[in-house]
């Protein structure tokens, strides 16, 4: 199995009132629990945006140095993603292809070069 990147960037959202936002939100919910089922889901989340963003951080002689908010430059960043293990890119394109039809905005697909680390026992513990 492969791990993918499905994500989108908040500026491909179009504007939508409160009402479609909790429509999509209950379509997505609904392929995610799909992908839960077929146990391709690692992990999502969806509810990031400019409100969010705590600091960026930048070396700076060795050392990190950090900002408030969002990089200055940055025109767009992460919206929301999703994390899966699949076999192949037609499977995260499946994927992919899932979410972007139900939300009605661009996907993006990224395979990972290798099995990534990660805390899976959800203890706290390293």
């Amino acid at each position: 199995m492969t791990e993918y990147l499905i994500t989108f960037n908040d500026e491909w959202v179009p504007d939508h009132t409160a009402e479609e936002l909790r429509e999509k939100g209950t379509a997505a919910r609904a392929v995610i629990e799909e992908m839960q089922a077929d146990g391709v889901l690692i992990f999502t989340n969806g509810g990031l945006d400019r409100s969010t963003a705590v600091c960026s951080v930048e070396p700076v002689d060795g050392k990190p140095v950090f900002t408030d908010g969002p990089y200055v430059e940055t025109k767009e960043h992460l919206g929301g993603f999703a994390v899966v293990d699949v076999p192949d890119d037609a499977a995260a394109r499946y994927w992919a292809g899932r979410l972007a039809t139900v939300l009605d905005w661009p996907q993006e697909v990224h395979r990972f070069r290798g099995p990534g680390q990660a805390r899976r026992n959800g203890s706290g513990e390293k």
